[in-house]
């Protein structure tokens, strides 16, 4: 029955030109993955607004709910938006790979992920921007928790994918579907810029398992924690000078207010599960 729902979807998506390349179940009960080709940054958020809309309507024509919520149910993996990066040059050449490196991944490549690690804090709070996304990211559901990047570590922030030549890039795994995907790709391009702008040079990859390492191993490799809440992270966006220039300062400004007023409310909230612990 749900094959038959993703091959609706899938089929609608291509009449409105969409290009899916894969669709799939997921790791928890109902939860399924749709991966589209590749475009610039404007076109790829117009993609993620109407793969949302076309598959709300077609679950709702089945009698189903689809919900892009990241942590919908306690004790399950919950759902990301994994977003890959290439830049390309104007003659069409992949400016990320360079086959003489040990990695094939050339400067412009490692200055970019850099500046995403230099930077992911202060651009949480986009990439991530309600009370449930945090609950989303914790350990053992093969979603980021560190500041790190791997050639082959699902546990990383930043992930290498094989594929080399014109298929080099790097996947952000942190970001998820409740947010606004032009901000969202605004602000990962302006962070990865600032790390080329600033040739920055990432630490070494982490390729073990970060949740299986100490604390003390952690501290030897500087691995440092993703915010944690959604107050969290935007304590490190009001002090953003990359997110007021990119968003200027009516969105910046707005953003705050809007979401410092969704973090007090969930504050005020006194949920089940105080109450089954502390009553």
């Amino acid at each position: 029955f749900v094959e038959g729902v993703r091959v609706d979807i899938f089929l609608v998506l291509e009449e409105v030109g969409i290009h899916t390349y894969t669709t799939h179940h997921e790791a928890a009960a109902g939860q399924h993955e749709i991966n589209f080709h590749y475009a610039d940054a404007i076109t790829t958020a117009d993609r993620v607004i109407s793969l949302k809309y076309v598959t709300k309507v077609i679950a709702t024509k089945h009698e189903l709910h689809a919900s892009f919520m990241p942590k919908p149910l306690y004790g399950v993996a919950g759902s990301g938006m994994h977003t890959h990066h290439s830049l390309f040059t104007k003659k069409g050449e992949n400016a990320f790979y360079d086959p003489d490196d040990k990695n094939q991944l050339s400067s412009v490549a490692h200055f970019f992920i850099a500046g995403l690690l230099k930077y992911v804090k202060e651009i949480s709070a986009i990439l991530t921007p309600t009370v449930n996304s945090y609950k989303r990211l914790v350990p053992g559901y093969e979603a980021p928790t560190y500041i790190s990047w791997a050639n082959r570590n699902r546990s990383a922030l930043i992930r290498i994918p094989s594929k080399r030549g014109k298929g080099t890039r790097c996947e952000l795994r942190n970001p998820d579907l409740s947010g606004n995907p032009y901000l969202q790709f605004a602000v990962m391009l302006a962070a990865g810029l600032e790390g080329i702008k600033e040739k920055l040079e990432p630490p070494a990859p982490v390729e073990k398992n970060i949740y299986s390492l100490s604390e003390q191993e952690r501290e030897k490799h500087d691995i440092k924690h993703l915010p944690e809440s959604l107050g969290h992270a935007l304590s490190f966006m009001e002090e953003s000078t990359l997110l007021r220039e990119t968003l200027g300062e009516h969105i910046f400004n707005n953003f705050l207010h809007v979401k410092h007023e969704e973090w007090e409310d969930y504050r005020k909230q006194v949920t089940k599960w105080e109450i089954d612990h502390y009553l």
